[in-house]
């Protein structure tokens, strides 16, 4: 068997689960995505011998950075720095924190991702919209909505704005940032550029928050910037959210939906958004849809997202208009 600095990191992985043993093995497998204990399976089933002594070391090394991320959750890189250097010397702890750094991801603001909303908003209302935006690209939707539902109409509209034309960010500009936002954070490693914000990270997070922040936002940016306006609208709700509506909604939605329009987009759709379909239709219309669709034969994708699109465009105008409710995090519960 190798020694541990020739392993992989998937072959490291399947060593410390063969020695987990099959039960715990089995909880941690559980956690994890279909494609990755597909790989690990493949991992274990290769291992024919494992050395005591790699085994000992691969074991050690997980070990290392298991403390190492349980010092960082507790107080921040640069306090598990200086624990990791007590414990095991400067040279072994950059080295576990940079392992930590490529392989766990560690992004920058985990402090922020930690802060409670309200002590959030209160710490960044009156940073320049930029660093606002900054740091919001890097929260997770859920909690990036309620900030910025939270913020003044105003900011509202230039923190939107400049998450979602935002690109790319050096290391030196995310390290100055955290240095000012949070001094534990000053020594953030990172090799590479990071991507953040974009015109999806901002879709996310205006569809988290509630309906009267995202119309002053996207009322002001199609006067300011009616193109990205447009973008940003077209991805806020999909063809397949319509499962987010209730039967009242859908039945009220069908009503300004062509036939031919409905038969095509429904060509792409999951079993889902077409069963809710099916179930508030009569049962001769529904008949006649399928019979629409099976006729119809092979279509051109280009085609079935053009009428989706268009099926989209009548649920929006229906919710501009206040005859539907699109649920949404941030808002108050409905009630009827």
């Amino acid at each position: 068997m190798a020694r541990t600095q020739e392993l992989t990191g998937k072959q490291k992985a399947a060593i410390i689960l063969i020695t987990l043993g099959t039960e715990l093995s089995a909880n941690v497998l559980k956690a994890m995505r279909e494609d990755e204990i597909e790989d690990l399976t493949m991992e274990i089933a290769n291992l024919r011998r494992v050395a005591p002594e790699v085994k000992d070391r691969v074991q050690e090394e997980f070990y290392q950075l298991s403390m190492a991320q349980d010092y960082i959750a507790a107080g921040g890189i640069e306090y598990a720095r200086k624990m990791l250097e007590k414990a095991l010397g400067s040279s072994k702890a950059q080295d576990i924190l940079n392992k930590l750094t490529a392989s766990l991801q560690i992004r920058p603001f985990d402090f922020a991702r930690k802060t409670e909303p309200g002590q959030l908003l209160n710490f960044l209302q009156n940073e320049h919209p930029q660093t606002i935006a900054l740091v919001m690209s890097y929260l997770a939707p859920e909690q990036a909505g309620v900030l910025l539902s939270a913020l003044p109409a105003i900011q509202q509209v230039e923190v939107a704005k400049r998450i979602a034309t935002m690109d790319r960010t050096s290391p030196e500009v995310l390290k100055e940032v955290e240095s000012v936002l949070e001094k534990k954070l000053s020594s953030f490693v990172m090799q590479d550029f990071t991507l953040a914000g974009g015109i999806e990270t901002a879709v996310a997070i205006l569809n988290r928050v509630d309906r009267g922040t995202e119309k002053t936002i996207m009322e002001a940016l199609e006067e300011e910037s009616p193109e990205l306006a447009d973008e940003i609208k077209k991805r806020m709700f999909v063809f397949e959210d319509l499962v987010m509506l209730d039967d009242r909604s859908i039945q009220r939605v069908l009503r300004d939906v062509d036939m031919k329009d409905l038969a095509l987009a429904l060509k792409t759709a999951s079993a889902e958004v077409s069963g809710l379909i099916f179930k508030n239709m009569s049962k001769r219309a529904s008949e006649m849809l399928k019979e629409d669709m099976n006729m119809m034969g092979p279509v051109r994708l280009r085609d079935v997202e053009e009428a989706q699109q268009k099926i989209v465009n009548v649920v929006r105008q229906l919710e501009d208009s206040g005859e539907i409710i699109i649920a949404r995090g941030g808002e108050d519960e409905i009630v009827v």
